[in-house]
């Protein structure tokens, strides 16, 4: 779990007196703050630390505040924020899931929210006195006397919100007035959250569909149909073999793990060693690593190339041996290797448009990836590429490819020698992490599905 505190001087004294009711007036500053502080472009953390201190400031006697926003998008995960007037503001993000973890989550009152289609519970927690929700024990022991919870935005078939508590330790819980106020605040609160949330989640969303790079320029205006420049780059091209079969054999679920892994394996190198992957294709890639039209800078961007793709190559070796030990068949491959100018732009319908790389360049890359299926090997490079990269190259040929006038002169690396190709290590799958937000409502979500598809059967032995 990565958790981030707040300094020392953020706490405040602990107190449990109860000096009046809340200022609305002050509510209502609390509510303008929020609107001005998520237009003006500020982060979600900024906003609750902010937020829960100005409700505290205004007469509310809180002495823990939870709120957790589900936006459950593959883009943005929830995330959890914990206020204690002791302790400054907690925030927990990528929280590790433990096994058998559900129960507790079952057993919550924002799960009994969610499936009860309840916008609020309130209780009273009194001690000595059995526990409605296993939460409650752990609130107990720091004091808390009432406890009052919400959801809001779950409606329907929606899987985004925001759900939270509210706690007092005060001796008396809380006052009509207490309650009040924060029925007031709260969807203020869930506005303001989602106006933050959505500048992030949108710069998250283009650059993780269209690249780093092509997101970058979407969002500083390259957003009209013909805009772009034209780059030199060394391309990549990578493409799985047999992937119609794996597809017939496999069924979907099967055949996009598949697809996964493999891409893991080829296209996680370039990504990790800072090439632009432009395009998934299918059951392939395409991948630059853009340079300077100088000839230094080209020998970098194709070495980096030639390393990375060996790295593709080793990873591709171990995958395939954990599968014939899982008594799964190999998967095929190949990479071509190219340099050249690419045309970079948005190209398509007026309302209905692509960031893409395109040009005789990426054609002859793709061809070049094409042979691997001709000649023994699972790296072709062309002559160009050899030319900028050096390194030991072995010549296979002249070859004359549909779409491309000239005859492309190709060559393949030498080889790695197996306990090279097998040294590799697999990149670790991250830990799927749930937040509190995202465990509940995938809960309360499954209980309304049917079952999914089964798993695909290993093939016979």
């Amino acid at each position: 779990m990565n958790v981030a505190e707040t300094s020392t001087a953020d706490v405040l004294p602990p107190t449990k007196s109860r000096r009046g009711q809340p200022s609305m007036t002050l509510i209502e500053k609390v509510a303008h703050w929020l609107t001005e502080t998520a237009l003006s472009g500020a982060d979600l953390e900024t906003v609750v630390r902010g937020f829960c201190y100005r409700l505290a400031a205004a007469g509310l006697p809180l002495a823990r505040v939870h709120l957790s926003f589900s936006m459950l998008h593959p883009l943005y995960r929830a995330m959890g924020f914990t206020w204690r007037r002791t302790e400054g503001l907690k925030v927990e993000s990528y929280r590790h899931t433990a096994a058998g973890e559900s129960d507790r989550f079952l057993r919550s009152p924002y799960f009994h929210l969610l499936n009860n289609q309840l916008d609020h519970l309130r209780r009273r927690l009194v001690p000595g006195e059995a526990s409605e929700f296993s939460i409650f024990d752990d609130l107990k022991k720091e004091g808390i006397t009432d406890y009052m919870a919400f959801v809001s935005g779950f409606a329907g078939e929606s899987m985004q919100g925001i759900m939270g508590s509210w706690s007092t330790d005060a001796e008396e819980g809380f006052g009509d007035g207490d309650i009040a106020a924060l029925l007031r605040i709260q969807n203020q609160l869930a506005v303001a959250a989602r106006m933050a949330v959505l500048g992030h989640l949108a710069e998250n969303m283009l650059t993780t569909y269209l690249g780093g790079d092509a997101g970058r320029r979407v969002l500083s205006g390259q957003v009209r149909r013909g805009d772009g420049e034209t780059i030199r780059a060394a391309l990549i091209m990578a493409d799985m073999r047999r992937s119609t079969a794996i597809a017939e054999q496999l069924g979907r679920q099967g055949y996009i793990e598949v697809l996964n892994q493999f891409f893991d394996a080829t296209a996680g190198p370039f990504a990790e060693s800072g090439a632009e992957i432009l395009n998934f294709l299918g059951d392939g890639f395409l991948a630059v690593f853009p340079c300077a039209r100088h000839r230094a800078q080209s020998e970098t961007a194709c070495r980096a190339a030639l390393t990375t793709a060996r790295a593709a190559v080793s990873r591709m070796a171990l995958l395939n041996l954990r599968r014939r030990q899982e008594n799964f068949e190999d998967i095929g491959f190949g990479l071509g290797l190219h340099v050249g100018n690419v045309m970079f732009g948005n190209v398509g319908l007026r309302d209905r448009l692509t960031f893409s790389a395109f040009g005789p360049a990426v054609n002859e890359v793709q061809r070049l990836e094409s042979l691997t299926k001709k000649h023994p090997t699972p790296i072709i490079a062309s002559e160009e590429f050899v030319d900028y990269c050096g390194s030991d190259w072995t010549k296979l040929g002249t070859e004359k490819v549909a779409g491309i006038e000239r005859e492309l002169i190709v060559y393949a690396p030498a080889p790695l020698k197996e306990e090279e190709a097998l040294a590799a290590e697999l990149p670790k799958s991250p830990d799927f992490t749930l937040s509190d937000a995202e465990q509940l409502v995938l809960l309360h979500r499954d209980t309304r599905k049917p079952p999914q598809d089964k798993l695909p059967q290993k093939k016979s032995a």
